[in-house]
């Protein structure tokens, strides 16, 4: 494959996903410039790496692995001096639900980072606990066990009036 053609594909699938990674980043980190930044991380990843990916099963599930992996590792070395605030700069959310949603994600930027990410791929994006294991690198226990803490966690920063946060 010609280089032309393989940048072109990369291409393709980087404008396909890059919204959903960007969803799950901004899920993630609650800082839209955060989700920016680790998006494009992400995507220069796999860009150096765009020959071997490509053949991979699910290029789509790589780059989403990717993505929690660095997030994690981001918190984990804390090399931002930035903090998370009260209020979502930039994006307004309209809609009957919008002070729950503002809610719900003050409460889950309170969750450590690897609960977090374990709550937004089972319930945001709707993965299994072994898909969410795999993606995680942990096992499906420790999914289970930090999904059931992390909900515990939620509701009880959220209140008792709000039912909308269910186990699956």
């Amino acid at each position: 494959m010609s280089t032309a053609s393989t940048l072109e594909e990369f291409q393709g699938f980087a404008r396909a996903l890059t919204p959903r990674l960007f969803r799950t980043a901004l899920l993630m980190s609650g800082d839209w410039h955060l989700a920016e930044d680790l998006v494009q991380t992400v995507l220069g990843k796999i860009f150096s790496s765009w020959s071997r990916v490509r053949r991979t099963d699910s290029p789509e599930a790589y780059a989403h692995t990717v993505l929690m992996r660095t997030y994690i590792s981001h918190q984990r070395l804390r090399r931002s001096s930035e903090r998370p605030v009260a209020v979502l700069p930039e994006h307004a959310s309209s809609g009957p639900d919008s002070a729950l949603r503002v809610t719900l994600l003050a409460a889950l930027a309170e969750l450590p980072p690897r609960d977090r990410a374990v709550v937004v791929l089972r319930y945001w994006e709707d993965r299994s606990v072994e898909e969410t294991a795999s993606v995680l690198g942990m096992t499906k226990g420790s999914v289970r066990n930090r999904s059931s803490r992390a909900l515990a966690r939620l509701r009880r920063t959220i209140g008792d009036g709000q039912d909308s946060i269910a186990v699956h």
